[in-house]
């Protein structure tokens, strides 16, 4: 019996109570269900126990896209949660999102974690870690010098993503929301600003720290518009006006590659992306690996906030697939030179 045929039996029977609707393939996850599954999950890392997670046999994770055992890694070195918690979760897609602050041992690094939820098992398990001494554009950090990776963890606590849920008549729908994350790696891969649906004086903050020079992150609202630049800003070389897409005329960037949208909060109008920074040809630049928070007001991003880290040139990343191919970008050693070491 085919499955329109069975779907009409169906139908017919249903006035009389002969027939149930099929199970859909996987059992749903509303947005509690959700939560309660991040939640287990960041508990089982914290206490160092696997068994307080409903992990899925064949549980897959990530850390800075290398795969991890469950229980090794971070499991064994996080000791709790840090003073940014935000939590995200997409009910269509299964996946729940955290982005913040954890504590390990005397450091507060700064994350994205993305798990999937199926079938009310958690099945995969994505960690972005940007630590304060991790190497960034330039190489590793150099003595006495702040960090390589434009880490402060300081400064994203002033500065958070909302805790909100933005009233239905205020939103856009779920496609638009994707389109306008998009459109974020379509103007920094074109070059051109204009591409980008994003607010004028819109923040980006990379590994917590602002970018370029001091981004405003405060979300702007109707009754608080968008603070104006310091003095002085607009006359620095190199930077452009005072906002997440300065600079993008002569970004040193080829393709943002492996781009993937995993994780669409509709009720907090925020957009996850993940994607792989790869140079120009012939540039000693590393490439670099990022989750991108994209808060998006009445259509247009307002603030992108990001965990990244740059990733020895052997290693495939972001170790996920991605459409249209396997995700993987390693890079040959050979490419470019090495960074030069520490002083």
């Amino acid at each position: 019996m085919s499955r329109f045929t069975t779907w009409a039996a169906c139908a017919a029977l249903v006035f009389v109570g002969g027939c149930a609707a099929p199970a859909t393939d996987k059992a749903t996850c509303d947005r509690d269900c959700l939560r309660s599954a991040l939640d287990s999950f960041l508990d089982a890392v914290i206490t160092k126990d696997p068994a307080k997670a409903p992990l899925a046999i064949g549980f897959r994770q990530t850390v800075n896209a290398v795969n991890v055992a469950v229980g090794n890694g971070v499991w064994q070195s996080v000791t709790g949660l840090g003073d940014v918690q935000r939590k995200y979760f997409d009910p269509v897609n299964g996946q729940a999102g955290y982005y913040g602050t954890l504590k390990e041992g005397d450091g507060t690094p700064i994350v994205s974690i993305r798990v999937r939820v199926e079938n009310h098992q958690i099945t995969e398990a994505e960690w972005y870690v940007a630590r304060e001494n991790d190497p960034g554009l330039s190489g590793p950090r150099r003595e006495g010098g702040p960090p390589a990776n434009n880490y402060n963890a300081q400064y994203l606590a002033e500065n958070p993503p909302p805790q909100r849920v933005v009233p239905p008549g205020e939103r856009v729908d779920r496609a638009a929301l994707i389109r306008v994350a998009n459109s974020y790696y379509d103007a920094i891969t074109s070059h051109d600003r204009s591409v980008a649906h994003a607010w004028e004086g819109c923040g980006r903050a990379e590994n917590g720290g602002p970018a370029p020079a001091g981004a405003f992150l405060k979300p702007p609202t109707r009754a608080n518009p968008p603070p104006a630049p310091p003095p002085g800003f607009a006359g620095q070389p190199g930077t452009g006006s005072r906002d997440c897409l300065a600079g993008l005329e002569n970004f040193n960037l080829s393709i943002v590659a492996g781009r993937r949208i995993p994780l669409v909060d509709e009720e907090a109008q925020v957009v996850m992306g993940t994607g792989v920074f790869i140079r120009k040809p012939g540039s000693p630049t590393p490439r670099n690996v990022a989750s991108w928070w994209f808060v998006i007001d009445e259509g247009k991003m307002r603030v992108a906030y990001t965990a990244m880290f740059y990733p020895p040139a052997e290693l495939p990343v972001p170790g996920w697939p991605a459409e249209g191919g396997d995700g993987n970008f390693p890079l040959p050693a050979n490419i470019a030179p090495a960074p030069a070491p520490a002083r």
